[in-house]
């Protein structure tokens, strides 16, 4: 038996620019045979400046934090079982348009460390690994982003098939190759209808956790979710 599990996307409860609600999302990924999900939804200063709640931007990094946490934990309640929902993050930092995507770290982690958008790509990268995640750069040859030196990453993701954007996958799969990178994939689901290009891996074991998923991707024991022609 096969297991997949999407390594990307985001709900309205939290990231601006998307459009499903967190019970909508999940549904969705249940429908489409998903066993498991990474809610990646957006970290940055833009999250507070344009919140749902408007410009919260001066609150405290716990409030802070608790909005963060919204979306995760209305898509757990919504999953009720059906599905694996773990906590991630596709983090901004104020100096770089650069987006990366941080997996296995928990609750804890983000509250430990407050004003992350402020650090440096240098300063968060090793805190990420220090806590046992992997910190890995989204989308990396779009427009307006650069990549970020290989030794500050874990991985690349190499097939993004956000449908409103030219991710260059085939670029960023040779990057990965080049530099032994982890290499992900993600749907980067943002809407209603981004489910018919959602990514991920699969895995002959059920990810449960994200500790699990850091394993996994460390093993290099999964195949990618990549259409063809995306490659």
């Amino acid at each position: 038996m096969s297991y997949k599990t999407e390594l990307h996307c985001h709900c309205n409860t939290v990231s601006a620019c998307a459009q499903e609600e967190p019970e909508a999302l999940a549904e969705q990924y249940i429908a489409a045979g998903y066993s498991t999900i990474v809610l990646t939804d957006h970290l940055s200063r833009f999250t507070y400046l344009q919140s749902t709640r408007g410009d919260i931007s001066g609150a405290d990094w716990q409030e802070k934090i608790d909005y963060f946490l919204s979306g995760y934990e209305r898509v757990c309640r919504a999953a009720k079982g059906r599905m694996n929902v773990i906590l991630g993050v596709e983090l901004r930092l104020n100096e770089t348009k650069s987006d990366y995507l941080i997996y296995g770290v928990d609750e804890a982690f983000l509250r430990a460390n407050p004003d992350m958008m402020d650090m440096r790509l240098r300063d968060i990268s090793p805190l990420v690994r220090e806590a046992g995640g992997l910190f890995v750069q989204a989308h990396p040859f779009r427009n307006f982003i650069a990549v970020s030196p290989p030794e500050l990453l874990d991985g690349v993701e190499v097939c993004n098939l956000n449908a409103r954007h030219d991710s260059r996958n085939d670029v960023a799969a040779l990057w990965a190759e080049r530099f032994s990178l982890i290499p992900t994939s993600g749907g980067d689901y943002h809407r209603r209808g981004d489910i018919e290009n959602c990514g991920g891996i699969i895995t002959d074991v059920e990810i449960k956790s994200g500790e699990q998923l850091v394993s996994v991707l460390r093993s290099g024991s999964y195949k990618i979710i990549c259409p063809a022609g995306e490659r």
